[in-house]
């Protein structure tokens, strides 16, 4: 499995995932920016791919994106333990790192999803820590689907505002078919953060770096929402678990055959000079 663009990756349970330091993953999304390239970046965790794992059609869509960053830690280090050496690159670090980097480089940024009220708040927080970001707009979508003339008009405004970035957040995995539907109509990058915008509002709480760094982001996160979390962490870490140390496992097996295959043809020849 492997990209539409040539970009390093490493499988994951079956997906791949682009294998690049957290800067250079940022460094790509701004050069398509600029270029206002229609382009489709999955911000990836246990749960997306074990959507991916239970679903053909959410598969081919992940498979289709552009960029798949390694969000959760789970991630990061069954890539380490694969031979990657990686970086996390987490959606509130996607959004910090991007909002930098365009705020001097003329490209602006839209916002599509949520509510209006965490919309405005962001908004605030927005233009104080990023005061010289353009924010070509900001557009919650109902959480019905939409009709084909809404759908038009989302799409135009979206190019008329000029936006070389297009945050989304439907959650997932709306979100990623939302951008995989418009690829080649929205001449942006579409970003899908999911639950950030609500964190980055203030709404809720993101969990300390320690926390983060230890993997147990999703315990902090089940504490604060547990009856909208409980059953999707319960129905996604066990399989994950599973396949992800049947990869590992195979992995090592595999580096152990290839070890094994390199010295029995020395073995032989000391056996023969030895005879």
């Amino acid at each position: 499995m492997a990209l539409k663009i040539s970009l390093p990756i490493q499988s994951v349970v079956g997906f791949p995932i682009t294998a690049m330091p957290f800067d250079n993953q940022i460094r790509m999304m701004v050069k398509w920016a600029k270029q206002r390239t229609s382009k489709t970046v999955c911000v990836a965790n246990v749960h997306m791919l074990m959507e991916a794992h239970s679903s053909s059609d959410f598969a081919s869509t992940l498979l289709n994106a552009d960029l798949v960053t390694p969000d959760g830690m789970p991630l990061v280090w069954l890539m380490n333990l694969l031979g990657k050496r990686q970086d996390r690159v987490a959606g509130m670090d996607i959004l910090a790192a991007l909002c930098q980097e365009i705020s001097s480089r003329d490209i602006s940024v839209f916002f599509v999803g949520s509510e209006p009220e965490i919309l405005q708040q962001m908004k605030v927080r927005l233009n104080r820590e990023f005061p010289d970001l353009q924010i070509a707009g900001m557009e919650p979508l109902p959480f019905r689907p939409l009709t084909p003339a809404e759908d038009r008009e989302i799409i135009n405004k979206i190019n008329q505002s000029g936006a070389g970035i297009v945050f989304v957040s439907l959650g997932c995995p709306k979100q990623e078919i939302w951008m995989n539907q418009h690829q080649g109509k929205i001449h942006a990058v579409m970003v899908g953060l999911g639950g950030v915008f609500p964190v980055y509002a203030g709404i809720h709480k993101r969990a300390p770096s320690w926390v983060r760094q230890s993997g147990f982001e999703w315990l902090y996160r089940l504490i604060q929402e547990p009856r909208r979390l409980w059953k999707r962490y319960f129905t996604t870490i066990p399989p994950f678990l599973y396949l992800a140390t049947k990869q590992v496992v195979n992995f090592w097996l595999g580096r152990t055959h290839k070890a094994t295959a390199i010295i029995e043809p020395r073995t032989i020849d000391q056996h023969a000079r030895v005879f």
